[in-house]
């Protein structure tokens, strides 16, 4: 497996994808599935955040407590689907700045276009979690992540819910030094740009748009 790719095998995550895999699972099922996965991936993609010490009574003593350090992280949400790991990450990290990219994906070439981008402002100093629950073909999340840099994010991590083998590796060519963390490492891509097995497509099953 890629280093730069860490799939996080956690029991729970693996249960609910199945529910989220099968065709029959109804659109609010679904979003609450990826709203609970979502709170277990913001664990691991949060794991090494700075920590700093406070002093703080508690109501038997003074002590020395760890607190987060350093300016609030970024979220970004890779428009529409993205949508769907925000708010449950928002739910792990309330103080969260959001930015979004709006993608969407040519069906014809497969290749993203641009038609909105937010950021909060200092990205440069902050920790950018960018959120898209699928990685497929790879060619909206390097552009994304393209974006990102541009407007002077250095420090990057991308997270999504399923990724394919053809996305992963067109990420680590177009940015090495930005880590993926999914729940999943799927089979390939199909003739159309879909992973399989995968779900379908994630934000028509989202927000019931099929």
């Amino acid at each position: 497996m890629p280093q730069h790719l860490t799939v996080v095998n956690h029991p729970l995550i693996q249960h609910k994808l199945t529910i989220m895999r099968d065709k029959n699972t109804p659109s609010n099922q679904f979003r609450q599935l990826l709203r609970e996965i979502s709170h277990l991936l913001a664990y691991e993609v949060t794991r090494n955040l700075p920590i700093t010490m406070k002093t703080i009574d508690t109501p038997m003593a003074t002590i020395e407590a760890p607190k987060l350090d350093g300016k609030k992280l970024a979220l970004v949400s890779i428009l529409r689907a993205g949508n769907g790991l925000l708010d449950g990450m928002l739910d792990l990290i309330p103080s969260a700045r959001v930015g979004f990219v709006g993608l969407y994906r040519d069906e014809a070439t497969l290749k993203p276009v641009k038609y909105y981008f937010k950021v909060p402002s200092e990205i440069d100093k902050r920790f950018v979690i960018a959120v898209d629950p699928m990685l497929a073909t790879g060619n909206s999340s390097a552009a994304a992540i393209d974006m990102l840099k541009e407007a002077g994010a250095k420090n990057i991590v991308f997270l999504c819910l399923l990724a394919a083998p053809e996305g992963v590796a067109r990420m680590k060519e177009a940015h090495p030094d930005v880590p993926i963390i999914t729940a999943s490492l799927d089979e390939k891509l199909n003739e159309v740009g879909y992973i399989v097995p995968g779900l379908g497509d994630a934000g028509d099953r989202i927000f019931g748009t099929q």
